[in-house]
């Protein structure tokens, strides 16, 4: 199965980031998808209904100055960006995010 995953965790409350926006990028500016993140954080499918996953340089951003602002948290980042390449447009990318509201992590899930 090839294709493109999300998850948020929000590592200080131990709990998914639902309700984040999640947008992806192809290159710098193509955008090529809009959405959010449901309730238990995840975004099975970034990619757009028929579009297929093709070799390149992607970018995931995440706008989670709303998340925390919902709560009334501070927070740093107003958003967090992540960019990756797909070398194997038959492989599945699942790019996880742990965030905090001075800090995150990402790295290639399965």
């Amino acid at each position: 199965m090839s294709g493109l995953s999300t998850h948020i965790l929000d590592t200080a409350l131990g709990k998914p980031a639902s309700g984040v926006r999640v947008r992806l990028f192809k290159g710098a500016t193509e955008a090529i998808s809009s959405t959010v993140t449901n309730a238990d954080g995840r975004v099975a499918k970034l990619l757009p209904e028929g579009a297929a996953l093709e070799t390149g340089v992607y970018r995931i951003v995440f706008d989670v100055a709303p998340y925390f602002a919902a709560s009334a948290t501070p927070s740093f980042y107003p958003e967090v960006a992540v960019c990756f390449e797909v070398r194997d447009a038959s492989a599945h990318y699942h790019v996880p995010l742990l965030i905090g509201p001075f800090g995150y992590t990402t790295y290639r899930g399965s």
